[in-house]
């Protein structure tokens, strides 16, 4: 009886510290954030207030992990690499900020912020794609339009950026997204600059 209860013991112990192993060594989660990569540009026509988005996103990124090609078929979904808020809502406020810098001194906003409901110009966008690939760089194709507030004809653009890595890991891949989105900013700006000279002209 003695020795069952000695074997039945041990077995519990050895369960206990394999369950305590494995809680340690449980993958750490790395977060990411896009950051701002525009340059303040030449002076621009009198543009008061604009407000970003909302944006439409694929489905396959509307997600909190980071998504990597890695062939023309797959794709890998990196459960320990992750935005540290939805791509819905940093995107919008990456290029407003970008849009901040290069429109200086106009009021931009990123939707649902409160300070654009009564902008004189609104951009929508719609991301058709923004991808990672392992090794090389990132593909972004976005389609936009630009217009002001109290109406007339908007504007509308497609912008296709391919930007490639300047290093290894997933902080270069992040570095070039924001580096993709400034582009796209600079169309915005360009396309904001000819409505505003458009409704100076009327």
């Amino acid at each position: 009886m003695k020795l069952h209860c000695s074997i039945t013991g041990m077995t519990t112990l050895c369960l206990a510290v394999a369950l305590l192993a494995g809680c340690s060594s449980s993958p750490r989660v790395t977060f990411y954030t896009l950051n701002v990569a525009a340059t303040n540009e030449a002076p621009v026509p009198p543009l008061n207030s604009v407000a970003i988005g909302p944006i439409t996103l694929p489905d396959l990124l509307d997600r909190p992990q980071l998504v990597v090609r890695t062939s023309a078929n797959r794709v890998d979904i990196l459960e320990t690499h992750r935005w540290a808020e939805s791509l819905k809502s940093e995107i919008p406020r990456i290029i407003a900020a970008d849009l901040g810098i290069l429109l200086k001194p106009a009021r931009v906003s990123a939707y649902p912020q409160n300070a654009g409901l009564e902008a004189d110009y609104r951009v929508l966008l719609d991301i058709q794609r923004f991808e990672m690939t392992a090794g090389e760089g990132v593909g972004l194709e976005a389609l936009w339009s630009v217009r002001r507030s109290e109406g007339g004809v908007p504007k509308t653009g497609r912008t296709v950026v391919s930007e490639p890595v300047g290093a290894a890991g997933y902080d270069a891949l992040v570095a070039a997204q924001s580096r993709a989105l400034a582009a796209v900013s600079r169309d915005l700006a360009q396309a904001l600059r000819e409505v505003a000279r458009a409704a100076q002209s009327q």
